[in-house]
């Protein structure tokens, strides 16, 4: 007679013998959870892509921030703290997220240690850009 249900199967997950796959931010980071959660919602994959200079996202989010805009000037500090992880920028990075954690009052990992997490990232955008 059948099991109806599947009762009486053995339902572990691990005999499945699927694995999930690592992402390439997961793969630098390695052990290290701590930068990769930092970088995981700040880093650009490809910024290149972007069509701003840090320069531009800093004023737009200084006018937003002047006209009470802050969903928006929490956006271009955001992108001008992406742009800096980009070019290895650690102290502009915490400057740049420094700012948004200050207008929004959102706690960005990314400041608690910039400097690894930007090292990080520059080997991400080595490995993954210049190839």
């Amino acid at each position: 007679m059948a099991k109806v249900f599947g009762r009486g199967k053995d339902k572990s997950k691990a005999d499945t013998g699927a694995t999930r796959n690592l992402t390439a931010l997961e793969q630098i980071c390695g052990s290290d959870k701590e930068v990769y959660e930092a970088l995981f919602p700040v880093v650009f994959l490809d910024p290149r892509k972007i069509d701003v200079t840090m320069k531009q996202a800093v004023d737009n989010a200084k006018k937003a921030e002047k006209e009470k805009d802050v969903p928006h000037a929490r956006m271009w500090y955001e992108i001008a703290g992406g742009l800096a992880i980009y070019e290895g920028n650690a102290k502009k990075v915490i400057e740049y997220y420094g700012e948004a954690q200050r207008v929004t009052g959102e706690k960005y990992l990314i400041l608690n240690n910039a400097e690894k997490a930007v090292a990080k990232a520059q080997e991400y955008y080595k490995k993954h850009l210049l190839s």
